[in-house]
């Protein structure tokens, strides 16, 4: 009973890692190849699983239909980003970036609650209310979805960065800026096409998140910080490195939240992202683009 204990919250853990994958790899490739760090990512996360509601709950559009929208609008969002806001700053000027991006924030924010008020919505997709069973491992399929969203996207980005030569420019700016404008790269195209990138899978994970969570102006706000503590541990930079302690933190926040409290599981995750500052600054995987 025990074991089956175990492996039920593991399967739990995998699914939410797995949306917190995208999230934080979302966040290690802007600032991998443009330098930038993104405090308002957790804002388009909340407008990822908004629009969503938006989508499913009030157009009455189809799940999987709404998540390729929301992905083009977020991607087409990042492109507007790039261009109004990212391209100006610097490589790696982290006081303007820090300030530009919790300004929006604040804005995306706070408009949300303008718009939609404080009250929590719920997205709710009739296919996906029943439960799987692997393994006799009982999985809501809402939480099947999200995985094999967040599954596809993952891929999706691998096959892009290593099959394409779009993700093969990209590879070259993040590894050496300077090199990659030598040989002809066209840096500003490549970080328009990064940001897109970026804000889709942001996007997807809110999409993916959406059926599981209740939606709300403020809900981006704890998982921009745990993305920023998973990115900080796995290293800078290192998408391979964001995607395995995406996975484990998963895992340990299941399992260990079965058995403390939720402040006790979240004061560990940013313990050991002090821990890996103090002994270790450039994270456990260093610092490179990788996957």
């Amino acid at each position: 009973m025990e074991l089956q204990y175990l492996l039920q919250l593991a399967a739990n853990g995998i699914v939410i890692g797995s949306v917190y994958a995208l999230l934080a790899i979302g966040l290690s490739l802007i600032f991998g190849i443009l330098g930038v760090v993104n405090f308002a990512h957790g804002e388009f996360y909340m407008l990822g699983a908004t629009a969503t509601y938006a989508l499913v709950a009030l157009l009455g559009l189809d799940y999987w239909v709404s998540i390729v929208l929301v992905m083009l609008v977020a991607a087409a969002i990042g492109i507007a980003l790039h261009d109004l806001f990212l391209k100006r700053i610097g490589r790696h000027e982290f006081e303007r970036s820090m300030l530009l991006t919790l300004g929006l924030a604040m804005i995306l924010q706070n408009g949300a609650l303008a718009i939609w008020g404080a009250d929590p919505k719920f997205v709710r997709v009739p296919a996906l209310s029943g439960l799987i069973s692997p393994f006799e491992v009982r999985i809501p399929l809402t939480r099947a979805a999200a995985f094999a969203a967040a599954i596809a996207g993952l891929f999706g980005l691998i096959y892009l960065l290593h099959r394409t030569r779009l993700g093969q420019a990209m590879r070259a700016v993040a590894s050496n800026p300077t090199a990659a404008s030598v040989v002809g790269i066209p840096a500003n195209l490549i970080a328009r096409a990064t940001v897109a990138v970026g804000l889709a899978m942001c996007g997807l994970a809110g999409a993916a998140l959406a059926p599981i969570y209740t939606v709300h102006p403020l809900m981006g706000t704890l998982f921009v910080f745990k993305a920023f503590a998973i990115v900080i541990i796995g290293g800078m930079g290192s998408l391979s490195g964001a995607a395995i302690v995406a996975f484990a933190l998963g895992i340990v926040e299941s399992t260990v939240g079965a058995y403390v409290s939720l402040s006790t599981t979240e004061g560990i995750v940013f313990a050991v992202m002090i821990a890996v500052l103090l002994f270790r600054p450039l994270g456990l995987f260093g610092r490179g683009l990788r996957v």
